[in-house]
C-alpha cells in the first residue's frame, strides 16, 4: 500500500441590493446568486475522479458508464474518470493535480496527505454491523500472556508486513516499552499469512497472535467478527481466547478531495454519497464493494490512526514510503 496545491477558489460574493424609491424595488440577489454558483463550475472545468482498479482488470473498472453518469448528475458538470493500476499511481494524481477526487484505502490517504497536505476526507463507508473501521488487538490463549507490558520469554506471532492489522498497525501503536517497535524483537515469530498465525495459536506454538475486529462508533457495543470469531469458527473455545491489547479505531479508507476544491461541490457531492445507499442500492455497490453500510461525512480527525502509523512506518523504514 502504499505538490501542487491548487488555489481556493471562491465565487463572487453575492450581495443583495434593494432600493425603495417611488415605490420601485430592485433586488439584484437571484442574478447575482446565478452568477457565483456557476463560477465553480467553469473554474473546474471537468472533474476528475481517481480510482484504483482490480487486479488484472487493466485501465477500466466494472460499471465505469453508470458511474461516470451518476457523478455527473450529482454535479452538474462533465466529470472524467481517471483509473489507476495503483495506489501510488492515484497518489501521484492527486498530489499532482490531476485529478480532484479520489478513491483511497486509510493507509493510501495517510500517505497521500503525508506526501502533500493537499487532501481531504469528505465522506467513508461503514459496514452493515454498524463498522466504521477496524482495530488491531492481541490475543492470547489459555491465559498464556496476562499482560501487553509482559512479554519476556513470551512468543507472538507476526504476520508479513502488507498486513495492517497483523502487521503494520501494531508496530505502530503496540509500544510496550514506550515506543514503536521495530519487528525484530526477540518475542516476535515470523507468520506467512493471518491463517498460518491462527493455525500457530491453535496449536499452541505461540502464546499470542495480532489480529483484527470490527470497530464501531466510540459509545456502541462491541461488534462481534474478526480474528476471534474466525480462531472460534475453526474449534478453538472462545471463551479461552484473552484480548490483551486493542489499538485505536482505523477508519475504513475515505473518498477524499482536493483541499482546494470550491465547498459547492463537496456539499454536492457529501449529499450524493450520504444519501446513495437509499436512494440507489446499486450503485452504491458499485461504487462500494465491501462495506454496505452506506457512506458518512467524514473529517481530517477520522484518520489520526492512519497517520500515525503511516508517518510512524515511514521514519522507521523511509525507503518504504
Amino acid at each position: 500500500m502504499d505538490i501542487g496545491n491548487s488555489e481556493e477558489r471562491r465565487g463572487s460574493p453575492i450581495l443583495t441590493m434593494a432600493r425603495v424609491a417611488g415605490g420601485v424595488f430592485c433586488v439584484a440577489a437571484a442574478c447575482l446568486t446565478t452568477t457565483a454558483s456557476a463560477d465553480w463550475r467553469e473554474d473546474i472545468g471537468t472533474f476528475r475522479v481517481g480510482v484504483v482498479a482490480e487486479p488484472g482488470a487493466g485501465d477500466t473498472i466494472a460499471g465505469l458508464a453508470e458511474l461516470n453518469d451518476a457523478f455527473t448528475k450529482a454535479l452538474g458538470l462533465k466529470v472524467e474518470f481517471f483509473v489507476a493500476r495503483s495506489y501510488a499511481a492515484l497518489i501521484d494524481a492527486q498530489a499532482s493535480s490531476r485529478i480532484e477526487y479520489a478513491i483511497y484505502s486509510a493507509s493510501a490517504y495517510a500517505s497521500a496527505y503525508r506526501r502533500c497536505e493537499c487532501v481531504e476526507p469528505l465522506v467513508a463507508p461503514t459496514g452493515e454491523d454498524g463498522s466504521i473501521g477496524i482495530r488491531s488487538v492481541l490475543i492470547a490463549a489459555n491465559g498464556r500472556l496476562s499482560s501487553a507490558s509482559d512479554l519476556a520469554g513470551r512468543r507472538i506471532a507476526l504476520q508479513p508486513p502488507d498486513s495492517i492489522a497483523g502487521h503494520q498497525l501494531p508496530l505502530a501503536a503496540f509500544q510496550p516499552g514506550g515506543k514503536p517497535l521495530s519487528g525484530a524483537e526477540s518475542f516476535f515469530v515470523k507468520a506467512d499469512s493471518a491463517e498460518a498465525a491462527e493455525a500457530m495459536l491453535a496449536e499452541g506454538s505461540v502464546d499470542a497472535i495480532f489480529g483484527w475486529m470490527p470497530a464501531g462508533l466510540p459509545d456502541a457495543e462491541e461488534i462481534d467478527g474478526g480474528t476471534p470469531a474466525r480462531l472460534a469458527a475453526a474449534g478453538m473455545d472462545r471463551s479461552a481466547l484473552d484480548i490483551v491489547w486493542r489499538s485505536d479505531v482505523l477508519r475504513f479508507g475515505p473518498h477524499a478531495v482536493s483541499i482546494g476544491l470550491d465547498p459547492e461541490p463537496k456539499r454536492r457531492l457529501t449529499e450524493f454519497l450520504t444519501g446513495l445507499r437509499t436512494a440507489d442500492p446499486e450503485m452504491y455497490e458499485r461504487i462500494e464493494t465491501h462495506h454496505l453500510g452506506g457512506f458518512t461525512a467524514a473529517s481530517q480527525p477520522d484518520y489520526a490512526v492512519a497517520l500515525d502509523m503511516v508517518r510512524m512506518l515511514g521514519e522507521a523504514r523511509p525507503e518504504a514510503q
